[in-house]
């Protein structure tokens, strides 16, 4: 098993490499990447089922482990994911400003890969393969770092992988997974000054805080997902319960599901009933303020909330709701509680929902649309790396152009400056 830092002198001494391997050279290697994948299926769920087996020994909740659990057609899914990244415009080498000065001097501005990429996250074996295809053709060299749960699954991803890297004819270390999940190997990685030139978390906010904490390489934080549904004076409630049902019930694990339900206080009294019907399907818990509670108190799964439930990232079948008076109202809530993940509107006024659009402070911001789709895919992105919540470098599902940044090239003729 090797250290953080072996890892590291070794994906140093092929950034040159893949930086300058041709788009396709690294289309080739996605390719074979896809193949491999393909061919080792079976030993890839035999890990996986390992893994979910444990998991399940260990008492892990069903919202993570259905995270956990890699189908059939989530590993097509993946492969997929490696293909269409495969089809996308390779960002590296692209011109993108620049000119010719008074002086002679003819500046361009090109795009090139980070360098070396460490990303850490939790129990999402989908995350290997998205990871390391996005920056194989970005021109990354990658050291991935997964959770404990998933680590036998993610050996047979990543073995089945720099397979197909090296059938492909480039170097294996290209694409790397640390295999000790000891914290200790989380914290080698945020303090790999000269060995990462990025760290990227994925996981819960536990793990984004710890990073964040504790790196001293740059990091891009991405994932927390505080997600607000907010139904608005006037709204359409058959559409507003639709949404909130697909925003919090869809896939309650991810980041970009619904926590918080804000229902303005004209359509409390048709809305959140019809939403608790509707939500009763799945079992979830919905945390009510004071308000809130005085409709819906009494039912089954209907509790007083705590403050904490409103910037509270529950990752499972539980809903903070609260009654609103404003849309205003609503914003305050959303830009102090939310993490800047994606907010939705639910709303038939126009003026409203754009204001809701230039006010809402968040990556992604909706109108009569599910939180869910805040995803690479959904946007055209093909596979993603993450979903920034910050502002710089990245915001939003990240894809192959946020995984490069810009070297200037300046070409002159003997110029000095006087």
């Amino acid at each position: 098993m090797l250290t953080v830092r072996e890892l590291g002198l070794r994906a140093k001494a092929v950034t040159g490499t893949l930086a300058s391997a041709g788009t396709a050279a690294k289309n080739r290697a996605l390719e074979e990447m896809a193949k491999s994948l393909e061919q080792h299926a079976d030993a890839i769920y035999q890990a996986n089922a390992a893994d979910v087996e444990a998991a399940k020994a260990g008492g892990m909740r069903a919202s993570l482990l259905d995270r956990l659990t890699l189908t059939p057609k989530r590993l097509a899914g993946a492969v997929a994911g490696v293909r269409d990244v495969a089809a996308q415009e390779d960002p590296v080498g692209v011109a993108d400003g620049g000119g010719m000065r008074p002086n002679g001097l003819r500046i361009e501005r090109r795009r090139v890969p980070l360098g070396v990429v460490g990303i850490i996250y939790e129990a999402r074996p989908n995350v290997t393969v998205d990871a390391a295809a996005l920056c194989l053709k970005s021109g990354n060299v990658c050291i991935l770092r997964g959770g404990r749960e998933a680590i036998r699954t993610n050996i047979a991803l990543m073995e089945a992988m720099r397979a197909g890297v090296k059938n492909a004819g480039l170097p294996e270390d290209v694409i790397a997974l640390c295999e000790d999940t000891d914290r200790r190997s989380a914290h080698d990685m945020m303090t790999a000054t000269g060995l990462l030139d990025v760290l990227i978390p994925r996981g819960g906010a536990g793990l984004i805080r710890a990073v964040i904490e504790n790196a001293r390489v740059p990091v891009i934080e991405t994932g927390t997902g505080i997600c607000h549904v907010y139904a608005d004076d006037g709204c359409d409630p058959e559409m507003a319960v639709r949404i909130l049902v697909n925003a919090k019930c869809s896939r309650p694990s991810v980041c970009n599901a619904a926590e918080v339900f804000l229902c303005h206080s004209s359509m409390a009294e048709r809305i959140l009933p019809a939403a608790y019907d509707a939500l009763a399907e799945y079992d979830v818990e919905l945390r009510c303020d004071a308000r809130a509670y005085q409709i819906l108190g009494g039912r089954e799964r209907v509790v007083p909330a705590s403050d904490a439930d409103f910037y509270t990232e529950f990752l499972d079948y539980i809903l903070a709701v609260k009654i609103v008076d404003t849309l205003d109202e609503a914003l305050r809530e959303i830009n102090t509680n939310g993490t800047g993940h994606s907010e939705c509107i639910v709303t038939e006024s126009y003026t409203r929902a754009d204001a809701f659009l230039e006010h809402a402070d968040a990556a992604a911001v909706y109108v009569n649309a599910s939180t869910r789709f805040t995803d690479g895919g959904e946007f055209g992105l093909g596979a993603e790396i993450g979903i920034s919540t910050q502002k710089l470098h990245a915001r939003g599902p990240m894809g192959l152009t946020a995984l490069t940044t810009f070297k200037y090239t300046i070409r002159g003729s003997g110029q000095i400056r006087v």
